[in-house]
């Protein structure tokens, strides 16, 4: 008998209407973990972004996880398991992992990673963290997958509407009449 898959089409589409209805990043990233956490009945998941400048993915929303674990220290993307899809169903056999001691006091047994992209690059990670060896299903993977690749989309969607709405407010500001600068 095959792994029972957890994400159907209600799933997706109550996932993909938190992601299109927020104008927000951190309501929209927190909804998607709540959501996330619960339909895949995990221990926990986090959405990072990454800090470009830092190389370091940096922690949007979380739920799940003690204090202690996110704080244990930096992730950084060329030292975590942030740049593939990467399925980790027994976090005991696997050397990849940046704080896998960590992870253990923290009680966690399977880690599924993926990358969230925009444009082919890497603005992020999507983990999803079980408190007991877990195998999921292609599909369940295949729509993870999708899940990070619209969350690219809809971080870059609320960076740039921020943006806009910030120029916009700062326009107001400016006198009608620029010609008054001119002389």
């Amino acid at each position: 008998m095959g792994v029972k898959e957890k994400i159907d089409i209600d799933v997706f589409k109550v996932v993909t209407r938190a992601i299109a209805e927020s104008d927000n990043i951190d309501v929209m990233t927190n909804h998607l973990i709540q959501l996330l956490v619960g339909v895949l009945e995990i221990k926990g998941g986090t959405i990072f972004a990454l800090n470009p400048e830092t190389n370091e993915l940096e922690i949007l929303a979380s739920l799940g996880l003690s204090i202690n674990y996110l704080n244990k220290g930096p992730v950084f993307v060329n030292k975590s398991i942030g740049e593939e899809l990467i399925a980790i169903k027994d976090i005991t056999k696997t050397d990849i992992l940046q704080y896998p001691e960590d992870a253990q006091k923290e009680g966690i047994e399977s880690i599924v990673s993926l990358p969230i992209k925009f444009y082919g690059e890497t603005i992020g990670s999507l983990r999803l963290y079980h408190y007991e060896v877990w195998e999921l299903s292609d599909r369940d993977l295949d729509s993870l997958q999708l899940l990070a690749e619209n969350i690219g989309l809809a971080m870059m969607y609320t960076r740039h509407l921020n943006a806009l709405q910030s120029i916009k407010e700062t326009m107001k500001g400016l006198p009608l009449d620029f010609t008054l600068f001119s002389k």
